[in-house]
């Protein structure tokens, strides 16, 4: 503590503050790169990887939806009656793209849309 003192009268409190911030500064600055840049790495890879399964699911949702959405107007045009059990999972599950909605709703298609 003397040592500290003794500083600051021969330097000046300016000086020894510009030190001592100058030193906190480097301490943030090495901790920073060595502790958490290694750990945002793993991190952005972790996060690469979940969006690219969303991205996946996704599509796979999509082709699932335009499946279906293929087959309701299959049966739709042909006039086949749809059997229960393909009612009763559209009832359960329903599906969220109007498309479907509207191509089993609709058995002749919108010269508007």
């Amino acid at each position: 503590m003397e040592a500290l003192t003794d500083a600051i009268n021969q330097y000046g409190f300016p000086v020894i503050a510009a030190v001592g911030l100058g030193y906190f500064v480097f301490f943030i600055w090495k901790w920073v790169t060595e502790v958490i840049d290694p750990i945002i790495g793993q991190t952005m890879g972790t996060l690469i990887a979940l969006v690219d399964r969303i991205r996946m699911l996704d599509n796979d949702l999509i082709r699932l939806n335009t499946k279906l959405s293929m087959l309701l107007e299959h049966y739709d045009k042909t006039g086949k009656p749809i059997d229960g059990e393909i009612e009763e999972i559209l009832q359960r599950y329903g599906s969220r793209n109007e498309s479907v909605k509207t191509n089993r709703n609709n058995t002749t298609p919108d010269p508007d849309n």
